[in-house]
C-alpha cells in the first residue's frame, strides 16, 4: 500500500487489469472488472450482426460470390457462427467460464468459421478475409493487447492452410499466396496497432485512476476543512441555487439544507434578506459589506462574497461570519485584560473608597452641628458602596476558584439559604415560596451554589412586586431523570425577548445600579460545576432555570 499526499493509495500493480498469457490457467482468471465483460458483450453483438448479415446476403442475393464454390457449406458455417455467437452471449451474461477462455473461443471460432466460408466462396477473391481484421482489432482492444499477436498468428496460419487446401481440392484454382501474404501482414499490422493502442489506453486508465484517487482525497480534505470552519459557507450558482454548504451555515440560517433532496434549495427561499444583499453586490453596490441580522435565527453575521470566476457564471461563494461569536471572543479578551488590570489596582481603588466612605459617615454624624444637608452625605455613601461592589465583582472574575463538587441535599440547603438571605436583605420571609415536596441530592460546590442562588434571588427580588409569594423556587426532576431543575420565578415584568440573548453577557444590565456581572458570574459558576443556566421565555414574569446533575441517594 502506497501513500499519496497522506491518502492511502493501492499499489500500481494492483491497479493494472490482469490478462494472463495462459489460455487455460484457472488460477489467473481473477480480477476482471465489469468493463471487460461489457466490452466482450458488445463484441458478441457485432459477431451476431456480421453472422446474421452474411447468412441473409447469401440466402437472398444470388449475384454475390458468397458460397460460390459450395453454397451449402457456406450456409452451414454461417449458421454455426450464428449459434456460437448466441451461446457466447449467454456465457458472457453468466460470466462463466473465465474471461480469457471465452475471448479465445470466440476469436478462434471466428477465424475457423470465416476460413471455412472463405473456402466455400472460392478463396480470397470473395473478400471475406477482410472481416477477420475487425475481429482481430476488437479482440486486441478487449484483451488490452496481450493476445492480439497470438490471434494474428492463428489467423495467418488458417489463411495459408485455406489457400493450400483450396489449391488441392478446387479444380482450376490458382492459389493467391501473394494476396494471402499481404492480408497476413495486414493481420499483424492491425494486431500490433491494437496492442499499442491498448497499452496506451491502459496507461491512461492507470493515470486517470491515480488522479481520481488524488482528487477524491483532496475533495475529502476540502470537505473536512470546510465543515470544521467556524464560518458559514454557501456556494451559489448563477441561477441562485445553493449548490454546497457547511453545517455552520445551516446553524446560522436556522434550518437544514438536506443534500439528498432531488431539487436544489433556492437562496431566496432560505434567506431572502441574504439574497437581496447578494443582488446588491452583483449590481456593484457597496451596502453588502454591512452587517446583516438573519430573520430565522436572529443571528448577526458579516457578509463576504467571492466570485469563483469573473462574470459570476461559475457561481459565488458566500461567507457568513458569526459576529456574536466574534463579539464573545472579544469580550473574553476584554475580561482577561480587565482582570489583570484590576488585580494590580484593586487596593489603590478600595483604599480611597474606604477613606471617602469613612469621611462621609463622620460628616453624617456632624450634620446636626454644622448644618450639612444629609441628602448629600447619603449620596456620597451610596456611590462609594456601589463603586466598592463593582470592584468586588470585577475581582471575582479574576479569582474564580476551581469547583470542588460535593453531594448536597438541596432541599435542606435551600431552606437554610432562604432564612439567611432574608435576614441579610432585611425582607419578610413570606415573600419567597419554596416547594420541597420531594427530596433531591445534587453534586455541586457549596460556595458556588450559594453564590448562584444569591445572585438569582437578588435579581428576582430587584424585579418582583415585593408581595407575599412574589418569588417562587421550584425543584423538579428532568424528563430524562438524570438532572434536577431549579427554577427561580418572580412576578415582575420579565425580560424583553430582544434582550434575552444578552442577559448573560458581562457588563450588560437593565438595572440602574447594576454592574452587569451577576448573571455572567452565575453562568460561569454553573459551567464550572457541569451545570447550565438559561432563561425560560413565555412565563408570566422572570424565570431562570438551573439544570444540575443529580446523584442517587446510595451514592450520597
Amino acid at each position: 500500500m502506497l501513500h499519496r499526499n497522506g491518502i492511502p493509495v493501492p499499489a500500481l500493480s494492483s491497479l493494472k487489469p490482469s490478462i494472463p498469457w495462459s489460455l487455460h490457467s484457472e488460477t489467473q482468471e481473477i480480477g476482471y472488472a465489469d468493463q471487460y465483460w461489457r466490452s466482450l458483450y458488445y463484441f458478441n453483438i457485432y459477431r451476431l450482426i456480421i453472422g446474421g448479415g452474411l447468412l441473409l446476403i447469401a440466402w437472398e442475393l444470388q449475384f454475390t460470390h458468397f458460397g460460390a464454390y459450395d453454397r451449402q457449406l457456406f450456409l452451414q458455417a454461417g449458421i454455426a457462427h450464428l449459434v456460437c455467437s448466441a451461446l457466447s452471449m449467454v456465457f458472457v451474461r453468466l460470466q462463466a467460464p473465465g474471461f480469457n477462455g471465452q475471448l479465445t473461443f470466440q476469436v478462434i471460432a471466428d477465424i475457423v468459421l470465416f476460413s471455412v466460408m472463405l473456402y466455400a466462396s472460392g478463396g480470397l477473391q470473395s473478400g471475406l478475409g477482410v472481416l477477420l481484421l475487425v475481429s482481430l482489432a476488437g479482440a486486441g482492444l478487449i484483451s488490452r493487447g496481450r493476445l492480439a499477436l497470438f490471434f494474428a498468428s492463428v489467423a495467418t496460419l488458417s489463411l495459408l492452410l485455406q489457400e493450400a487446401y483450396a489449391s488441392l481440392t478446387i479444380h482450376n484454382y490458382i492459389a493467391q499466396y501473394s494476396q494471402a501474404g499481404l492480408l497476413s501482414m495486414a493481420y499483424f499490422a492491425v494486431a500490433w496497432s491494437a496492442y499499442r493502442l491498448a497499452k496506451h489506453t491502459l496507461a491512461s486508465e492507470q493515470l486517470a485512476r491515480e488522479r481520481g484517487i488524488d482528487l477524491a482525497g483532496m475533495a475529502q480534505i476540502n470537505q473536512l476543512v470546510i465543515q470544521d470552519l467556524h464560518e458559514g459557507i454557501l456556494i451559489i450558482d448563477k441561477d441562485g441555487n445553493i449548490r454546497q454548504h457547511n453545517h455552520y451555515a445551516e446553524k446560522l440560517l436556522g434550518f437544514s439544507l438536506a443534500s439528498d433532496k432531488p431539487q436544489l434549495s433556492k437562496l431566496t427561499d432560505c434567506a431572502p434578506e441574504l439574497a437581496g444583499r447578494l443582488a446588491s453586490w452583483q449590481n456593484g453596490e457597496e451596502t453588502y459589506r454591512d452587517w446583516l441580522r438573519l430573520a430565522h435565527t436572529n443571528a448577526l453575521v458579516r457578509l463576504r462574497f467571492l466570485p469563483i470566476q469573473t462574470g459570476f457564471r461559475s457561481g459565488i461563494v458566500v461567507f457568513l461570519e458569526d459576529m456574536e461569536r466574534v463579539q464573545s471572543q472579544l469580550e473574553q479578551l476584554k475580561l482577561a485584560a480587565v482582570g489583570r488590570l484590576t488585580a494590580n489596582i484593586a487596593h489603590e481603588i478600595r483604599n480611597p473608597l474606604s477613606a471617602i466612605n469613612h469621611a462621609a459617615e463622620l460628616l453624617e454624624e456632624e450634620q446636626a452641628e454644622n448644618g450639612i444637608n444629609p441628602r448629600l452625605v447619603r449620596i456620597i455613601c451610596d456611590n462609594t458602596q456601589r463603586l466598592n461592589k463593582i470592584v468586588q465583582d470585577v475581582l471575582q472574575l479574576n479569582r474564580r476558584n476551581a469547583a470542588k463538587p460535593d453531594a448536597i441535599a438541596v432541599n435542606a440547603y435551600l431552606r437554610k439559604f432562604l432564612i439567611e438571605f432574608c435576614q441579610v436583605e432585611r425582607i419578610d420571609g413570606d415573600l419567597f415560596v419554596f416547594d420541597d415536596a420531594e427530596q433531591y441530592v445534587v453534586r455541586f460546590d457549596r460556595d458556588h451554589l450559594n453564590q448562584v442562588l444569591w445572585n438569582l434571588c437578588r435579581n428576582a427580588l430587584r424585579h418582583c412586586r415585593r408581595q407575599q409569594g412574589s418569588v417562587r423556587i421550584v425543584l423538579s426532576r428532568s424528563e430524562s431523570g438524570d438532572a434536577i431543575l431549579l427554577d427561580v420565578i418572580d412576578d415582575g415584568p420579565g425580560i424583553d425577548s430582544l434582550q434575552v440573548k444578552q442577559i448573560f453577557e458581562p457588563f450588560f444590565t437593565t438595572a440602574t445600579g447594576g454592574t452587569g456581572l451577576g448573571l455572567y458570574i452565575t453562568r460561569e459558576l454553573c459551567e464550572n460545576n457541569r451545570a447550565s443556566i438559561h432563561y425560560v421565555e413565555g412565563s408570566c414574569g422572570g424565570h431562570f432555570r438551573v439544570i444540575v446533575k443529580t446523584i442517587d441517594n446510595d451514592e450520597s
